[in-house]
């Protein structure tokens, strides 16, 4: 069953496969010819002979995404510093300005959460890598964003009692004992070395921190650029990369400040299992969160539009749950119009979480969804008015480094108050999405009046849709069928060839 492979599973699926050709003559050859291989910077992805740029994703070999992240060329080698874009000569993007003072964005980053990495040597790097914080950090500081526009703030490690408030003592002893342990796994695809309950604790720490400082009018707003994620840490678990809930430890920190409150939107492709668990039971924070489902047969198999919250919190989970993988832009902006906007706005939080996973993003290697940086960045610009934009966004997942860098720097540019490129009007949904949306909205309108209208609105476009689909149908069966057409074609093609013949044949027996 798809819903209990693990996150490596559907990595490495290709090597799930067994190779079922009779073998039994093979015999090797005297002398074993040796395969060149290499994994990819960008994506992980193995490639396979003496080329230069990776079947996968086009990048160079030796690129210099680590170097100036998306803004390196995918497809010149890192000694050749070829940069896509104009830089002047130190290195920033013409027309960014540098200074970061009374700057009211702030990020979170520390260089130990980088030590966080997995020891044991598997077929295929890990895809939640070191690396995903470097391309990052790469691309703001080419763009002379941070450090430059942004200010810093100082990390520290979360103590033990604000820990607490999340997870349970249970949890948090075991993923601290990892300290002790060269390298362990919580479970196949979830490892940990004798640094990451460190990293885990300045990630918490930094959101945290982010939270308070931003609630409090310090800064206006924030990015956490930080592993490990959390999204997927339920109160005794730690599972899907996930070690410690980043966004669940923000939303209490910005209550403790005196945020009542509280709207997480989870964009990350994978449903936050954890996230939801923490909150079920809890009217103070609104949890919305899209992501890929397809009947639970996609990991880790939770957040069906049906799951609502219970004890007296129905309707403060909200999920809308794509039923196919390719979801892009148009999708995504049109469900935030329909059901993330109405149904915040009549929340009316005082604070706003998003737990920002950018493996929705084209070309990542476990999403396979088709979200753009103007997509990520135009969702991002629909929020920054909630809470009077108080607003932090944390990183979650996304595997595919020019995709998560150049996502991440369009996001930290609206927060900065740049416009997105491209303006939001009548978006057209797939068939699909529309589906998807209109299911949430019916479950959701019993506990969110203000989404009724939306529905009544949809129900007419989706007979549009049906009528659209029904009269192409029976203009295809008014039509004959294509192998008729040509059939009868070819039919006359050869009697008028064979025709042509005879009557040659009989001109020249003459």
């Amino acid at each position: 069953m798809h819903g209990d492979l693990t996150f490596q599973d559907m990595y490495n699926n290709m090597e799930l496969l067994e190779d079922e050709d009779d073998d039994s003559d093979w015999e090797p050859v005297a002398e074993p010819v040796e395969m060149i291989s290499w994994f990819c910077t960008n994506c992980t992805m193995v490639n396979l002979g003496d080329i230069a740029h990776c079947d996968l994703c086009g990048e160079h070999k030796t690129s210099g995404i680590l170097k100036h992240g998306f803004l390196a060329s995918s497809k010149f080698p890192q000694e050749d510093s070829h940069i896509d874009g104009k830089i002047e000569a130190n290195g920033n993007v013409i027309g960014f300005q540098q200074s970061a003072l009374s700057s009211p964005t702030a990020v979170g980053f520390d260089e130990r959460m980088l030590l966080h990495s997995e020891i044991e040597m598997k077929s295929h790097p890990h895809p939640e890598r070191p690396d995903r914080l470097r391309a990052i950090a790469a691309s703001l500081a080419t763009a002379g964003i941070f450090p430059g526009r942004c200010q810093a703030i100082a990390a520290r490690e979360i103590t033990r009692e604000e820990l607490e408030r999340v997870h349970s003592v249970e949890h948090i002893q075991t993923v601290d004992f990892t300290a002790n342990i060269f390298s362990s796994y919580f479970t196949p695809d979830t490892y940990a070395n004798e640094h990451s309950a460190r990293a885990a604790r300045l990630a918490a720490g930094l959101c945290a921190d982010l939270a308070s400082a931003i609630f409090s009018g310090r800064a206006k707003n924030g990015f956490a650029l930080v592993r490990p994620p959390g999204h997927h840490a339920g109160v005794k678990q730690a599972m899907g990369f996930c070690l410690h809930n980043n966004a669940a430890v923000a939303a209490l920190a910005a209550q403790v400040a005196g945020a009542k409150r509280v709207l997480i939107v989870d964009w990350d492709v994978h449903h936050g299992n954890g996230t939801q668990e923490i909150f079920d039971d809890n009217k103070s924070v609104l949890y919305v969160s899209l992501h890929r489902h397809e009947d639970g047969k996609f990991y880790p198999g939770t957040g069906a539009a049906s799951e609502v919250g219970s004890k007296g919190a129905e309707g403060y989970c909200v999920n809308i749950p794509w039923s196919c993988g390719g979801v892009g832009d148009n999708d995504y902006i049109f469900a935030f119009q329909h059901v993330v906007l109405p149904i915040a706005t009549e929340f009316a939080p005082d604070f706003t979480i998003i737990s920002a996973g950018f493996d929705a993003a084209r070309g990542d290697p476990l999403g396979h969804c088709d979200v753009t940086p103007v997509g990520y960045a135009q969702m991002t610009d629909m929020l920054s008015n909630i809470s009077g934009g108080k607003l932090l966004v944390i990183l979650e997942g996304g595997y595919n480094l020019r995709s998560i860098s150049s996502s991440a720097t369009a996001v930290i540019k609206v927060l900065l108050g740049e416009n997105p490129s491209a303006e939001v009007a009548d978006i057209a949904p797939s068939r699909a999405g529309l589906q998807t949306v209109m299911e949430v909205l019916k479950i959701q309108k019993d506990f969110w009046p203000g989404v009724g209208a939306s529905l009544t609105q949809l129900q007419s476009l989706w007979e549009g849709f049906s009528s659209a689909e029904k009269g192409h149908k029976m203009r295809r069966r008014a039509e004959a069928p294509v192998w008729w057409k040509w059939g009868r074609k070819r039919l006359l093609y050869h009697h008028f060839i064979t025709r042509h013949l005879r009557a040659k044949r009989k001109r020249e027996q003459k």
